[in-house]
């Protein structure tokens, strides 16, 4: 991907970051997807008092593009303050919609890890698992 791109994403995700709620962990995470159609859909962490009930950078960005709807995604990049890496259910949903999808994971200055939805998430269960399975039943 164009290293242009990659910045304008980060820069996004950057800027996601500064909306996040997060009032018990401080926490901020921002995310910034790029859809086939070359919007930029961000997204940051949502906290809730019932901890369960948290949402991540990551999924509100890709389900703000689902409900907008887009579901062809490019690229994604996640900002922390120290490069940390997405969550496993993140990881799953990203294998929902685009496995293959580069993964840019920057912290407050530079991009920490460049890699792929299949390289963070091996063996991801993928939708095409249930229609195997379904025409085996």
């Amino acid at each position: 991907m164009d290293q242009a791109l990659v910045d304008e994403l980060v820069a996004a995700a950057r800027a996601a970051r500064n909306r996040a709620y997060v009032p018990y962990s401080h926490f901020p995470v921002g995310a910034a997807l790029r859809t086939r159609s070359g919007r930029i859909i961000t997204g940051c962490n949502v906290e809730n008092a019932s901890y369960g009930l948290t949402v991540c950078a990551e999924r509100v960005a890709m389900w703000k593009a689902v409900s907008e709807g887009e579901t062809e995604f490019e690229a994604l990049a996640v900002v922390t303050a120290d490069g940390v890496s997405p969550c496993g259910a993140c990881r799953q949903v990203m294998a929902e919609f685009a496995p293959e999808m580069p993964v840019f994971i920057a912290d407050l200055e530079t991009v920490a890890l460049s890699t792929t939805v299949l390289d963070l998430l091996p063996a991801a269960f993928l939708p095409d698992h249930l229609e195997q399975a379904a025409g085996r039943a």
